[in-house]
């Protein structure tokens, strides 16, 4: 026999008889395996036989005895999912006690505790808990202060599982967790009123908050001003006192004060516009010519009339 045919007999050994052959045995009864998670319940004539909840393999006819050959044939197998679930209800419709129209979002998460309970004394147990929760929120949580709904969340959560794990106990679909995830208003119209309330609660406190700020600017700016104009007074009446003590006491010295007082009247000399001629001393009667002749032209453009000005008549 070729590698080839090995082959071949080996992949529809395995792939092929070896499935069907599992299949059969399961089928009647030999074996059962049970994944992570899940727990099996057997049926026979309208009696639970047996309940798997141990993961791995179980053989059947240990479990369940000669009622392990019918099981598969004349009852029922249900597989039930034991892990943890969980939902969100969208915006359950309450009103608050000034009459406002909110949705409330709730989250929670839910169980099988009971799986007999679970499987007989409700037809559906996922769509009962649905809609006790809902129910619940509707009941417990409207006419409450707008105010008190914003903000205690939590308070609403206990509320709330409170009120449906007793009920959903009996069904073997045990709550968990809840959670009131949202608050918010349904209205459309109600919102946008609050949002044109809330930008012009903005605008007013903006307004207020700079026209608080110029005035303190304008404060500060004025008693700064004040304060400047009080300082430049008091130094200008200090001056004059400054100034005639400190002439006192120069007046004290008769030779400083000469030449103190030469010294103001040079530096207005030299202030003026007149031109100052100095002639050294010894110069005799020469310098007296010089002085006059320098003089007279001097006297004699004090004395030029003015240029006269031709008059003009009217145009024609």
């Amino acid at each position: 026999m070729s590698a080839f045919s090995v082959a071949i007999f080996t992949f529809v050994g395995l792939f092929i008889f070896v499935p069907i052959i599992g299949g059969l045995i399961r089928v009647f009864g030999l074996y059962a395996i049970v994944q992570e998670g899940t727990r099996h319940v057997y049926v026979l004539f309208g009696n639970v036989v047996g309940i798997l909840e141990e993961p791995g393999l179980h053989l059947l006819w240990l479990e369940l005895g000669w009622r392990a050959l019918l099981v598969n044939w004349m009852g029922q197998r249900h597989v039930l999912d034991m892990r943890m679930d969980q939902e969100y209800l969208r915006s359950a419709p309450v009103n608050s006690e000034e009459g406002a129209p909110m949705g409330i979002g709730v989250w929670y998460e839910m169980f099988i505790s009971d799986p007999i309970a679970y499987l007989f004394k409700n037809a559906d147990p996922r769509g009962s808990l649905r809609a006790n929760v809902s129910n619940s929120t509707v009941r417990c949580l409207s006419n409450m202060p707008l105010g008190e709904m914003l903000q205690t969340r939590h308070k609403m959560s206990r509320t709330v599982r409170a009120e449906v794990s007793p009920k959903s106990a009996e069904w073997g679909y045990l709550l968990g967790s809840v959670y009131i995830r949202k608050v918010h208003f349904r209205d459309a119209g109600m919102i946008r009123q609050i949002e044109e309330k809330v930008v012009n609660r903005l605008r007013q406190v903006t307004s207020a908050i700079r026209q608080d700020g110029a005035n303190q600017v304008s404060v500060i700016t004025s008693t700064a001003e004040r304060e400047a104009a009080v300082e430049f007074a008091r130094a200008a009446a200090m001056r004059p006192t400054i100034v005639g003590a400190a002439l006192n006491e120069i007046a004290r010295d008769p030779e400083v004060a000469e030449v103190l007082f030469e010294l103001l009247e040079t530096e207005n000399m030299l202030k003026g516009d007149r031109e100052i001629m100095l002639i050294p001393r010894g110069a005799g009667a020469l310098g007296g010519l010089i002085a006059a002749d320098a003089a007279v032209p001097n006297q004699a453009s004090a004395r030029k009339p003015p240029k006269a000005v031709p008059h003009q008549g009217p145009s024609s």
